[in-house]
């Protein structure tokens, strides 16, 4: 890789431990994916946050960097394991180390956003910026629809480009890199956001690309695009969608088998003992759709809604959020489905959900059992 004379300073400990350490880092990172230069980014968005996620050994390694070292550009952060603000049955030692691995971020100067939608929450990129993004929903999010600039990084090269303030050019960070060498050509209606999700997980799982086209999405709303993002995200290494398909390129079909094959995969369970929204956590537009569908029924089951603090605790939601609550719902900050302590198998075998992602991860890491349904469905089955 060719370094600038401030990076070649940088990578030799002129200034300070914590820069070396994390220009090694993203030098490595770079060798290994050909990138030839380090570029400037504006906003970096950390995962790593969750105990569950990085245990001792991550929290370890943040608590060694160097406590003179301070992130260089905006910086953020995904979910962590608990709501501070509510009663859990998490253990004490869960809790404070959570809350160790919160301060180690602050201490590094990152916001404690606590949000997997930096997208809805921040200020937006602008078309053709370059960001360093962790969250995979995300990097999926803001390179397809948003049109900025990011690879599907991980928690440790995002908390160097965090510090740095660089990111390796590379993969999806070059423009004839984002245009699909494959694609996807649905051959049924696509509509719900199970739908939409679905489509992105068999895109993930069956395309090895990091851009992939898929044809009919140009009037995608937000609902169904973080649902296809998510699922795209969880799946693979895709981490981009396009329509700007050339004529040549190969399309594979997705019909109501793929579907069906699909969700036969995530889909465990014929009923869920608790229903769960929320990975990607929701948020304003997701409140009000599910406000609506709900009316003035409520929920049949305990139901547990994951979304950003500044979401449910904005005084336009104020109002969506009293009527959620009265519902039956509990409304749950700073975490998120995926990978959440909240739910285990000792406190029920099975939960109903409309995410793809919160799919995967629960069955996977929590071994719990999944019926999947878009919130329609769960709002028709579940509430009266």
């Amino acid at each position: 890789m060719e370094l600038t004379r401030e990076e070649e300073k940088a990578i030799n400990g002129e200034y300070g431990p914590g820069l070396e350490q994390a220009y090694k880092i993203l030098v490595a990172i770079g060798i290994a994916n050909n990138a030839t230069k380090f570029i400037p980014v504006k906003w970096a968005h950390i995962s790593g946050v969750n105990y569950n996620t990085i245990g001792d050994a991550g929290l370890e390694f943040l608590q060694s960097i160097d406590k003179g070292t301070k992130v260089s550009v905006t910086s953020t952060l995904n979910p962590m394991g608990f709501d501070s603000k509510i009663d859990n049955n998490l253990s004490d030692e869960f809790k404070e180390k959570q809350r160790k691995i919160v301060n180690a971020y602050i201490d590094l100067g990152v916001k404690p956003s606590f949000t997997c939608i930096p997208y809805e929450v921040f200020d937006l990129p602008k078309r053709g910026d370059y960001v360093s993004f962790a969250e995979s929903n995300a990097a999926v999010y803001v390179n397809s629809i948003l049109g900025a600039k990011t690879n599907k990084e991980s928690a440790l090269s995002a908390l160097a480009s965090a510090l740095s303030g660089k990111t390796p050019y590379s993969d999806l960070l070059i423009d004839e890199m984002r245009t699909p060498k494959i694609a996807i050509r649905p051959e049924i209606k696509i509509e719900s956001e199970l739908d939409y999700g679905l489509l992105g997980y068999f895109a993930g799982k069956n395309i090895n690309e990091s851009c992939v086209g898929i044809e009919e999405i140009d009037k995608i709303d937000l609902f169904r695009a973080k649902a296809l993002s998510a699922g795209m995200g969880t799946s693979g290494i895709c981490g981009m969608f396009s329509n700007k398909i050339k004529e040549n390129v190969e399309r594979i079909p997705f019909g109501r088998e793929e579907l069906e094959k699909t969700k036969e995969e995530l889909d465990t369970a014929e009923k869920g003992e608790i229903i769960v929204f929320g990975s990607p956590q929701l948020g304003d537009q997701d409140l009000n759709i599910l406000s609506n569908m709900i009316d003035a029924k409520k929920f049949k089951k305990r139901c547990m809604i994951f979304c950003p603090r500044t979401v449910s605790e904005s005084n336009k939601n104020k109002e969506l959020v009293n009527g959620l609550k009265k519902a039956g719902a509990e409304i749950i900050c700073d975490a998120c489905t995926c990978l959440t302590p909240l739910i285990t198998k000792d406190s029920c075998d099975s939960i109903v959900t409309n995410s793809i992602k919160g799919a995967y991860y629960m069955k996977k890491s929590n071994k719990i059992d999944v019926a999947l349904r878009d919130m329609k469905t769960i709002v028709k089955e579940y509430c009266e």
